[in-house]
């Protein structure tokens, strides 16, 4: 695979989650408004790699502030939590960090300048380590052209399976996940091996 088929095959993946996590919200009753919703409905993926990267844009809009019109710190919180969960997304396998990636261990967020509202922020997350049960991403909240970092993150995380519920909001991402891990009515194909 060239790296261009990479990168398209990564931001694929990347695309699938915020495609799965909208359609669940879809199903959710009318009143209820999740805590990680304005970050899922207005991240902007601009970039991602197979090596487990993801780059996105994100305005800072008037609901992420405090009383200093400034970026709330934990709003940061939610902010990192999911674009760097994300990162995990291209490397995802079977049973293998899929759909938002586990369960947080600990989010180290370290803040360095305020986030002015109505700035747009550029993230950028890399997954630094990735094991069958643990891994770190880190994190960067930068201006749009990396001259000033807002914070950064070290995101640890466990994996976790992904609920039923989950798995079966199916989108047109995981027929082709299927048939390239060899996944049959979700068992893996008898005599195919695993890249994992």
């Amino acid at each position: 695979m060239s790296a261009d088929e990479g990168k398209k095959k990564a931001r694929a993946a990347v695309q699938a989650t915020f495609d799965r996590y909208k359609l669940l919200a879809s199903k959710r009753p009318q009143d209820h408004i999740d805590f990680d919703r304005e970050v899922m409905n207005n991240m902007k993926v601009i970039d991602a790699g197979p090596e487990g990267s993801v780059e996105y844009e994100l305005y800072i809009a008037p609901n992420f502030s405090n009383l200093n019109n400034v970026m709330h710190g934990g709003a940061a919180g939610v902010i990192f939590d999911m674009s760097t969960t994300t990162a995990l997304c291209p490397v995802a396998r079977p049973g293998f960090w899929e759909f938002m990636g586990g369960v947080t261990r600990t989010l180290n967020i370290s803040y360095l300048k305020a986030v002015p509202i109505g700035t747009t922020v550029r993230l950028v997350s890399r997954v630094k380590n990735v094991g069958k049960q643990m891994a770190m991403i880190r994190g960067e909240m930068t201006s749009l052209d990396g001259k000033i970092t807002y914070c950064t993150a070290e995101h640890h995380k466990v994996n976790a399976p992904v609920l039923p519920e989950h798995l079966s909001a199916r989108i047109p991402w995981d027929d082709e996940f299927e048939k390239e891990w060899g996944v049959v009515k979700g068992k893996t194909e008898v005599g195919v091996k695993s890249k994992i």
